[in-house]
């Protein structure tokens, strides 16, 4: 199939398929080459309804069960429940909308997000059978949303930190996310750790993997339950969606996670 996307999975138990989608696969053009099925980033209806179809084929899932929020740069979660699988479209998109983490305990249900430099973290939480996909650009991260996202598992399902296992997926390195003082004084004021995070060249450095790791840990969560996918989105623009690289009218990475 010609646009069948090729996917970057990541070690899990079997219970779960998580992974993030690649370039590869899909029938995008230009800077929407190939798999792009994010709606919000100027691709084409055509392209993009042709994408999802195709990743629900590859995962074995029914094409509603994606479920993708509008990330909006906050820290706002929302918990899918089996009820939300029966509202109206309408219904479905406003509830999804300015929505940056995405929580969900209902088998055959992939919930994620899309990331093309932002840092997306995927949660498990194998004893009460519940996953999140969290998106985590510089202003969530500040905002430490990834430390929202765990306390909505403890408050939604009984999540305890120290069980739960994250991935954190392709997003820019340290070495390529140059950013203003502004940016790094958002940062400080937020009391990040910025002798393990910063580093100063012409302008400030800021590794945001790194920041979100070192969130998920003082969360709770064990490092050796932290899986690092270690992927710069900049440095492999051909195989991942970038939008310092390419503009951000320009194809978006999603990732996802499915409880089986």
């Amino acid at each position: 199939m010609k646009n069948s996307p090729q996917l970057h999975t990541y070690a899990t138990v079997p219970e779960i398929t998580a992974f993030s989608t690649t370039r590869h696969g899909g029938t995008g053009e230009g800077n929407y080459a190939g798999f792009n099925m994010n709606e919000y980033c100027g691709d084409t209806p055509e392209h993009t309804a042709a994408c999802r179809k195709a990743l629900a084929e590859e995962l074995g899932v029914d094409e509603s069960h994606i479920i993708m929020p509008h990330q909006t740069h906050d820290i706002n979660p929302r918990i899918i429940g089996s009820e939300f699988l029966s509202l109206p479209q309408d219904i479905r998109r406003m509830l999804l909308e300015g929505v940056d983490s995405i929580l969900t305990d209902v088998p055959g249900v992939c919930i994620g997000v899309s990331t093309a430099d932002c840092v997306p973290v995927l949660l498990h939480d194998a004893a009460h059978n519940a996953v999140a996909a969290v998106h985590a650009g510089w202003r969530g991260t500040v905002k430490s949303v990834v430390l929202r996202a765990v306390t909505e598992m403890r408050l939604a399902y009984g999540t305890d930190a120290a069980a739960l296992t994250a991935i954190v997926g392709p997003a820019i390195s340290v070495k390529n996310f140059e950013v203003g003082d502004e940016v790094y004084n958002e940062f400080l004021e937020a009391k990040m750790p910025m002798d393990s995070i910063a580093r100063r060249e012409e302008k400030w450095h800021i590794d945001l993997p790194l920041c979100n790791k070192m969130q998920l840990m003082m969360a709770g969560l064990k490092e050796e339950n932290i899986q690092m996918s270690g992927i710069c989105t900049y440095d492999n623009a051909d195989d991942y969606f970038s939008a310092r690289r390419l503009g951000k009218e320009s194809g978006r990475i999603f990732s996802g996670i499915v409880i089986r």
